[in-house]
């Protein structure tokens, strides 16, 4: 599949758009998962968010996309604390793929990439050429255009995972929030899958994502973010923090750390318990 389509009108994403946190607390219940936390998320590039399951990564996208209310501190989007904003300005600024997705029984391919334009719609206003030309390019850039009529029940699990990708990049927003979005996919749906990531930033739009494959955060990001017990331990370009000591301390194993010889990625070689 052609990953690599314009998905978005390139004018209309390269407006400025922050997004932060400061003395950031949140979690679940009453267990605190993230304290404390200051962080900036780098404009117009793609940041991976990698380390152990368990350790904040999903639990910081969903505080970034205002999922989860912060029980202390801010998440502040272009200055603003998100959690005052009206959330249709939020859903026009900020798309969430999470980990787990649910739609409607009976629900196509096309019904689910049209929701993406919701947060664009008003009460007044009829579906428009630009809400269309959106969706077509969104459903190309995910090789779903010819099954665009068929129910998401009937699709592959790797089907599926694309549809909503192609969902969250009709929302056309400046800034993407994607929890392991190469998840049910086979190696090649998941390095074109990437790819289109990397591109959008070619786009204007700023993309985290969270991801378990470090390799491929390292090959396809270029702002690292290595998170453990809910606080951020390194961050930078993957060439400059991914070492064999940062790669112990995160996942307890120990392995040699080299460059690619083609495009200076940091490789894991000689990994052992």
């Amino acid at each position: 599949m052609n990953l690599m389509a314009t998905t978005t009108n390139p004018q209309a994403s390269r407006s400025t758009t922050t997004l932060s946190t400061k003395a950031l607390q949140v979690g679940h219940g009453k267990q605190v998962v993230i304290n404390n936390l200051t962080f900036f998320l780098p404009e117009n590039e793609v940041t991976a968010i990698v380390g152990l399951n368990g350790c904040g990564k999903s639990t910081l996208l969903n505080a970034l996309g205002r999922v989860l209310a912060p029980k202390a501190g801010l998440v502040i989007l272009n200055g603003a604390d998100i959690q005052s904003l009206p959330s249709k300005q939020v859903a026009k600024k900020i798309a969430l793929l999470p980990q787990e997705t649910t739609a409607p029984e009976g629900m196509t391919i096309l019904d689910l990439v049209r929701f993406g334009r919701q947060p664009h719609q008003q009460w007044f206003s009829q579906w428009s050429t630009e809400d269309q030309h959106i969706v077509k390019a969104a459903l190309k850039a995910a090789n779903l255009l010819e099954l665009q009529d068929r129910e998401l029940d009937q699709l592959s699990g790797g089907q599926r995972q694309r549809a909503w990708i192609a969902m969250t990049l009709a929302q056309d927003t400046p800034l993407l929030l994607l929890d392991e979005p190469t998840s049910a996919l086979d190696l090649g749906h998941q390095i074109e899958v990437f790819e289109l990531i990397r591109s959008l930033t070619q786009q204007g739009k700023t993309v985290a994502m969270v991801v378990h494959d470090l390799m491929n955060a390292a090959r396809y990001a270029s702002h690292l973010v290595a998170m453990r017990e809910g606080q951020i331990i390194a961050q930078g370009k993957p060439q400059e923090i991914l070492t064999s000591e940062l790669v112990y301390e995160l996942y307890q194993i120990h392995c040699d750390v080299i460059s690619d010889p083609v495009n200076g990625c940091p490789l894991l070689v000689n990994i052992r318990r």
